[in-house]
C-alpha cells in the first residue's frame, strides 16, 4: 500500500452547475447533493480507504488552493499542486505522476476527478485495488468502463475486444467521444461498449514512458523540473512550465494513441454529476417527481417532475410549473426547462458578456 498514490484532479470550473458553481466557488467544492460533504470531500473520503493519506495528492487551479486546504485540512502543503492556467487533464497529470516518480520510482497511480459520485464505496475500492496491482507488475495503462445502463449522449465510450489481460482486463480497441442517440444505441446493442469515467491508473514508469512516446515536447517540460519537485523551489518551476504546455486532454493525448491500454469493466453506482439533470436523476423525490435540495421551505401546487435548489430560509412557491429546474445562489436565479438545461454554458457566456465576470 505504500506504493500506492492517488492524484485528484480538482481544477475545473463546473459551469453547467451556474449559478451555484461559480469560477471562484466550483462544484467540486459544493455540496451539489445536499449529503452534508462537498464532492472533493467524498472522493478523498473514498481513496483513504485505498492509499495512505500522506500520499493522496491534490491537483488544482491556484486560485483554489483556500478551498482546497479549508476543506482538506489533513493535507501537507507538498500534496496540493497549483496549475497557474488551465490546460485540461494531460499536464496536470504529467506534473503530478513526475512530482509522485520522484517521491516513489515504483509508484503505482490512480488519477481521478474530485467532481464524481460513486454509490458503492466497497465497489469502488475493490475495484481500484485490483487495478493498482494489476498495474505494478505489468508495463500497462489501465481505465475504468462502466457498464452502461442507457444509450447515453452525454458520456465518452470505450470499445474493447477480446483480448484479455487475467480474467477481469479488457484489451482497448477504441475511443469515441459523445456520440449521437442513434450511435450510442448501436455501441448499447453490441456489447462492446462502456462509459469512459475518466479513471485511471498505471505505475508512474508506464505512464511517464507514455508520454514520452506519445507527447515528448510535454514530458520534457516536466522532466526538467525533477530537481526541484517537493521542494521550494517546485512553485516558481511549475509557473513557466505551465505556459509552456499544449491544452490537451489524456485521452487525446497519451489513450487513444498508446498500444497497451485496459479496460476493467465496472459496476459501483457512478454518475459524472455533468449536468441539472443528472442530479436530478439521483436526488429523492416525492410522489409526483419533485426532487427539492434543501426541502426547508418550498411549497408546490399543481406542480411535476421539478427540481428545486434554493438557499436554506428561502421560501419558494411554485404552481403550474412542470419539468423545470429552479436554482439560485449569488444573487442569481435561473429557471429553465429541464430539457434544455444544456444551454447553461451559453447562458453563462452570455451573463458574462452583457453583465461582467462579477456573476460568474
Amino acid at each position: 500500500m505504500k506504493n500506492y498514490y492517488a492524484l485528484i484532479m480538482a481544477g475545473g470550473i463546473g459551469s453547467r452547475f451556474w449559478p451555484i458553481s461559480r469560477t471562484s466557488h466550483p462544484k467540486q467544492f459544493i455540496d451539489i447533493l445536499g449529503t452534508g460533504k462537498t464532492l472533493i470531500q467524498h472522493t478523498y473520503d473514498r481513496f483513504l480507504k485505498i492509499v495512505p493519506k500522506e500520499n493522496i495528492f491534490i491537483v488544482t487551479n491556484e486560485g483554489y488552493i483556500n478551498l482546497v486546504k479549508e476543506q482538506l485540512p489533513g493535507l501537507d502543503e507538498q500534496q496540493i499542486l497549483a496549475e497557474p492556467v488551465m490546460r485540461n487533464t494531460a499536464p496536470c497529470i504529467a506534473y503530478g505522476c513526475h512530482k509522485i516518480s520522484k517521491i516513489n520510482p515504483n509508484a503505482s497511480i490512480v488519477v481521478a476527478p474530485s467532481d464524481h459520485l460513486i454509490v458503492d464505496t466497497d465497489e469502488f475500492v475493490k475495484c481500484i485495488n485490483q487495478s493498482l496491482e494489476t498495474a505494478a507488475v505489468n508495463d500497462i495503462l489501465i481505465t475504468l468502463g462502466i457498464k452502461p445502463s442507457r444509450p447515453d449522449t452525454g458520456y465518452g465510450y470505450i470499445q474493447f475486444n477480446t483480448h484479455r489481460l487475467g480474467d477481469d482486463f479488457n484489451r482497448v480497441k477504441t475511443f469515441t467521444e459523445k456520440p449521437n442517440l442513434e450511435l450510442a444505441k448501436t455501441f448499447i446493442q453490441s456489447g462492446e461498449f462502456l462509459w469512459n469515467a475518466g479513471i485511471f491508473v498505471w505505475s508512474a514508469k508506464s505512464i511517464l514512458k507514455a508520454f514520452e512516446d506519445h507527447l515528448p515536447d510535454m514530458n520534457d517540460i516536466f522532466k526538467e523540473g525533477h530537481a526541484v519537485y517537493n521542494t521550494a523551489d517546485e512553485h516558481e518551476f511549475i509557473q513557466s512550465a505551465y505556459y509552456q504546455c499544449t491544452n490537451i486532454s489524456i485521452d487525446y493525448g497519451i489513450m487513444e494513441k498508446a498500444d497497451k491500454v485496459y479496460v476493467l469493466p465496472a459496476e459501483f453506482g457512478w454518475s459524472d454529476l455533468g449536468t441539472w439533470a443528472s442530479v436530478y436523476d439521483l436526488a429523492e423525490k416525492d410522489y409526483v417527481g419533485n426532487a427539492v435540495i434543501p426541502s426547508e421551505r418550498v411549497i408546490m401546487y399543481d406542480s411535476s417532475n421539478c427540481m428545486v435548489n434554493v438557499p436554506k430560509g428561502k421560501l419558494v412557491i411554485l404552481q403550474g410549473l412542470h419539468d423545470f429546474i429552479v436554482v439560485e445562489d449569488n444573487n442569481t436565479l435561473l429557471i429553465c426547462p429541464r430539457e434544455e438545461e444544456q444551454h447553461v454554458k451559453q447562458i453563462v457566456g452570455d451573463v458574462k458578456q452583457r453583465f461582467g465576470v462579477d456573476f460568474i
